[in-house]
């Protein structure tokens, strides 16, 4: 039994004992190795994870090249292409693996099974979703309104922790600047 996905999903909904077999039942433990990828650009998205261990993120590489992040994740933390995954379409992004990571994964068909049967569950993803939602109109938001300085302050309390574990060209990528401007920041 997963005492990590069941605190995970505790924290939204209350699960009696066979309601959590139930939902465990439809999850599949992973292992990633690091620079592995959990979702490949232009392939199926039938997945979506929720990261116990490690450090992933989600990017995209422009015509010239260069990698645009769009997310990081690590424990507790829910990844995937979600475009790509609810609508059933191939990936625009790639997930891959900044360090080994061990995740749990739903399918789609499995998400749908288990929220038809399970309103507890439907619940639950619905307020993941909804946190989804407003974390990405606040970086929108903040790509769009605060300066390099105002970014790299709230990445490191949105992340805390994670400058030590993540390269910084990735942080740079990830906040819009270059590795140069980034260092100033420090």
């Amino acid at each position: 039994m997963s005492h990590f996905l069941k605190i995970h999903i505790q924290e939204i909904v209350s699960l009696s004992e066979d309601e959590f077999e139930t939902v465990q039942a439809l999850f599949i433990k992973k292992k990633f190795r690091k620079r592995q990828f959990l979702v490949q650009e232009n392939q199926p998205v039938n997945e979506i994870f929720l990261i116990e261990k490690g450090f992933v993120k989600s990017s995209i590489i422009d015509s010239s090249g260069k990698e645009h992040i769009l997310q990081f994740a690590s424990s507790n933390w829910w990844i995937s292409d979600f475009a790509g995954f609810f609508k059933q379409e191939n990936s625009s992004l790639a997930i891959d693996c900044i360090e080994e990571a061990e995740v749990y994964s739903i399918s789609f068909e499995n998400m749908n099974l288990l929220c038809s049967q399970m309103p507890k569950m439907e619940h639950f993803f619905r307020i993941k979703s909804n946190f989804g939602y407003v974390a990405l109109q606040q970086r929108i938001l903040s790509l769009m309104s605060k300066t390099a300085r105002e970014r790299y302050e709230d990445f490191v309390k949105q992340y805390p922790g994670f400058t030590e574990h993540i390269p910084k060209q990735l942080i740079a990528s990830y906040l819009g600047v270059s590795r140069e401007t980034l260092s100033r920041l420090y």
